[in-house]
């Protein structure tokens, strides 16, 4: 396939999770769909905006951005400027990936980025839902410190005793001080962001400098090969009370087993469907949720440069149980996509603060030292036409605090559960 061209936007799941014996090349007729996801492919947001994770299929937020401060509207990177500046680099001996990334810096397009091919392979593989690492989720904490915000049960980081609330003050020897956490988050998977090769591999080493209180300890972890559950089902009030659906973000199966959780649920219980920190991943994954809750129609329009494209669900959903969705300003991109088809739609009922406004929809093209330019290419409208690209979505109830039980209350109202 010649290095410039363009894949079309197969709205199907990206293939499996990749091995790291050899970078996977994009192919002609490889199964990959566009992303309404956020800018470094390093962690999934959790709970907020601002924690993040080792591996997950959604990606963190710029870091110049805070909750509810957006940037201005974003220019477009051009793809013709980003293809001439690679291939005149490999020309040159030089790293086309390099100077095809100075091209999109310079453009102002926040949400476009470049990947080596070690790092797009190891992008699809958490789209799989794998990833290695050792298992942490940090966010930024007072005087510029890093936190650990989550520890994944049976890690090389659970394994040592590393507990949410530890601060983490190196990696590597590189002090984790007024550092950004997506820079953390890519020394914890074995490269500095944006550095010219991808992450590490299963079995390599990583030194953690660690406090606890009065407490300073170091810890040399073993990476590993881990699997992330972004779906996680539950009935917290029990037996008689409504079903809770968390996904924490859309990697291959989400919408597989959000529609098992449907038909387990009870019609009388009601389900809360949780977008809280979602940060998106694959539009057909949460295309597949939307059919979950609907009998066909339409879930959004899109632009790629102009063109007009359009979303359906597919029919035979469940439009019947109760639905109260959880967002706030962690929920982007295709957790958007989805919420905002569900309010239009009028198929539930919105609780919670606005979401953070991303609808800027990419394409991934390979340049010619293998590497892969991923550009916007467009935006996306909910089904009523809104759009959602800065100004995110109002929900029906906006609470601040105790946004879980006010969502137990509407949904009592709509006729399920407590």
């Amino acid at each position: 396939m010649p290095y410039g061209a363009l894949l079309s936007p197969r709205l199907t799941g990206m293939s499996g999770p990749c091995s790291y014996d050899r970078p996977r090349r994009i192919r002609r007729g490889a199964a990959l769909t566009l992303f309404l996801a956020s800018v470094l492919a390093t962690g999934v947001v959790t709970g907020t905006w601002s924690d993040a994770a080792e591996g997950a299929a959604g990606r963190t937020a710029p870091d110049r951005m805070t909750s509810g401060e957006h940037a201005r509207k974003s220019a477009l990177a051009d793809r013709a400027a980003v293809e001439r500046a690679a291939s005149e680099a490999v020309e040159d001996g030089k790293s086309g990936a390099q100077a095809a990334a100075e091209v999109v810096s310079r453009s102002g397009d926040r949400w476009s980025t470049i990947y080596t091919p070690g790092e797009y392979e190891d992008f699809q593989e958490q789209l799989g839902g794998g990833y290695v690492g050792v298992g942490l989720w940090v966010r930024p904490a007072d005087g510029g410190r890093i936190a650990v915000s989550r520890v994944q049960p049976g890690s090389p980081a659970a394994r040592a005793g590393i507990a949410v609330g530890d601060r983490l003050r190196a990696v590597d020897g590189h002090t984790t001080r007024h550092a950004p956490v997506t820079e953390v988050v890519a020394r914890l998977r074995g490269a500095a962001s944006g550095g010219a090769q991808g992450p590490a591999v299963a079995g390599s080493p990583v030194t953690l400098d660690l406090q606890r209180g009065d407490r300073r300890w170091t810890e040399t972890l073993h990476r590993t090969r881990l699997r992330t559950r972004n779906v996680v089902v539950d009935r917290p009030a029990g037996g008689q009370g409504p079903t809770r659906v968390k996904i924490a973000a859309f990697t291959k199966d989400t919408g597989d087993a959000v529609r098992r959780a449907v038909r387990r649920a009870s019609p009388d219980d009601g389900m809360l469907l949780d977008l809280r920190g979602n940060t998106g991943g694959l539009v057909t994954e949460a295309v597949a949720t939307a059919s979950a809750f609907l009998d066909g129609g339409l879930v959004a329009t899109y632009d790629v440069r102009g063109d007009q494209r359009v979303l359906y669900a597919k029919r035979g959903g469940n439009t019947h149980v109760p639905l109260v969705v959880l967002v706030d300003g962690g929920t982007m991109s295709a957790a958007e996509l989805l919420a905002g088809a569900l309010q239009d739609r009028g198929r539930a009922v919105l609780v919670g603060s606005p979401t953070f406004g991303k609808g800027a929809v990419q394409m991934p093209s390979e340049l010619p030292d293998g590497s892969v330019a991923e550009l916007t290419v467009g935006h996306y409208r909910t089904p009523s036409g809104r759009t959602v690209d800065d100004s995110g979505l109002t929900p029906d109830l906006v609470v601040g605090s105790g946004a879980e039980k006010r969502a137990r209350t509407v949904l009592s109202g709509l006729g399920g559960g407590s």
